[in-house]
Formats: structure tokens, sequence, C-alpha cells
């Protein structure tokens, strides 16, 4: 079992803590918020009062952050577990990830970057799909601790290519949440019973996952966040990004970005990211019964 230092204990970042102490994992965590470092302490953890104690004698440290300036803000710290395999499993641009890792080889550290996708409940589950980008070696080295939370682990290419692919991801997410929203948008409006409605179109061509997950939330107007809209936003524009550094034109991508946006503006940040429903109603001036 490896020493773990694990930072970041948000929506996310807990559970999968938590599902590491109890697969016999000695962690310690860390967060900016002290109240989720208390709560990952009551379920077994090892509580750190800062980011560079949490690491102190680590093998394996784990960030899982909101943004790339979060990561660049720990790195110094993270930095000082000389001969550590550092796992980031946040969601950051490609070029900071390369960045990062360039600056942990430096330091005598291994780099992975290792986002994920599938939510709080695959973080719960730990049943995530995790796009791992680095070194074959390295990999192969953290599946120990990743195979105790996720279910798909696949090395996908070297040092950024983890967090291309979850741009991708992010992409094909934010698109089908947006055409949900539009069908269930067009079928009230027309006064079809929504939830027979859902079943049937689960079960063909057009279910997915994200059908599966949000659809009957989103008829309840329920948007408990699971994935936050201001995520999702940033997510966005680290694709569109990334697209335009390679010449790639997404038309489609740049419209559910700017329906993200337009969630965010409109005061729906906190929202989970199926809020974007309440844009599309609002565009088709449907009102809720």
């Amino acid at each position: 079992m490896a020493r773990i230092a694990f930072i970041g204990l948000g929506i996310m970042g807990l559970p999968m803590a938590v599902n590491l102490v109890r697969a016999g994992h000695d962690v310690t965590g860390f967060n900016r918020s002290p109240g989720k470092t208390a709560r990952f302490a009551e379920q077994g953890g090892t509580a750190a009062d800062s980011a560079r104690a949490a690491v102190d004698g680590a093998e394996v440290v784990i960030t899982m952050l909101p943004d790339s300036p979060d990561v660049e803000a720990v790195a110094d710290d993270v930095l000082t577990a000389g001969g550590a395999l550092w796992i980031d499993m946040s969601t950051i641009a490609p070029a900071t990830a390369r960045t990062v890792a360039a600056r942990a080889h430096e330091a005598g550290l291994r780099a992975l970057d290792a986002p994920v996708s599938g939510g709080e409940k695959g973080a719960v589950d730990g049943t995530l799909s995790i796009m791992v980008g680095g070194a074959v070696e390295d990999v192969e080295a953290a599946r120990p601790v990743l195979d105790v939370l996720g279910k798909t682990i696949v090395h996908v290419g070297p040092t950024g290519a983890g967090q291309t692919v979850k741009a991708a991801n992010q992409l094909i997410v934010a698109g089908t949440i947006g055409l949900v929203a539009e069908a269930l948008t067009m079928l009230r409006t027309q006064g079809v019973d929504l939830a027979p409605a859902v079943e049937v179109l689960s079960g063909g061509l057009a279910g997915s996952t994200v059908l599966d997950r949000k659809a009957d939330a989103m008829l309840a107007h329920d948007f408990t966040p699971s994935f936050r809209v201001d995520l999702h936003h940033k997510d966005l524009g680290i694709v569109l990004d990334s697209a335009r550094d390679a010449g790639v034109p997404l038309p489609l991508g740049a419209v559910v970005a700017q329906l993200m946006a337009a969630a965010r503006a409109q005061g729906h940040g906190d929202l989970d990211h199926s809020a974007l429903l309440l844009v599309l109603e609002q565009l088709a001036g449907a009102k809720r019964d």
C-alpha cells in the first residue's frame, strides 16, 4: 500500500480520496477549505494543514483541482516530494500539463496527467474513466492507485495527451447535454408526455450516458451540482483554445460554448451543467408547468 498525498477534496476529490483510504492506502489530504479536510479525516484519512505538509514523505501525490492556476499554485509544494509520482487528475490546459511535468522531471519527480470523466457518481463508486498521459513505465507504476479510482484506465499518449482527450470528452458531454435540453424543450412545448418519451429515446440510437444520468433531474428542474456550469465553461475554453492552436474548426463546439457562457451569465454558474436546459427554455419562451 502506498503513502499518498491527496490535494483537492472537492465534489470529486473527497470521494476519490476516501476510496483510497478504504482500499488500505495511507492517505493524507489537504484542501484550502478546512471543513472539507475535516470531513476527510472523519472518514478515515489523515488531515494536513498545508499542501507541503501533505506531501511530506509521500510516494504518490494526487492533485484534483479546479483549473490550471490552481495546479500551478501548488506546484512548488508538490515538488518538495522528491522521487514521488505526481498524478494530476485535474482538468487543465494540455500546455499547462506539459509545463508542470517538465518542472516535476527537473525536480526528480515522475509526472502523469490523468483527468477523469464520470462525475460525482463515478468518483463515489470508483468507476471513473481515466485518460492518462505520460511515460509508459510511470503509467504502470500508477495503476495500483488508479485501479481503485476508475474502471476504465487508458494510456492515451505522452504528457499532455490525457488533457487533450479530456477536452474532447468535455466537448462531447456539453454538446450532448445541449441537444438533450433542446429535445426536452421541443417535446414539452408540444405537449408530449416527457417521462415515456425519455424512456423510448434511451432505448434507441439516441440513448446515451448523458440521457440516462441527466434526463430525470432535468425533467424535475433539479440542478443540484455534480459538475458545475462554471467548471464546464472553463473546460470549453480549454477546448476552443486547444483547437485554435491546432488550427481545427469546431463549429458545433463554439455554439455549445456560447450556450454554457450564457448559462453562466444568467447566474447559473453554481448549478449542474444540465442547467443548459434553462437557457434553451428561455430561448423558446417556454414556461415550466
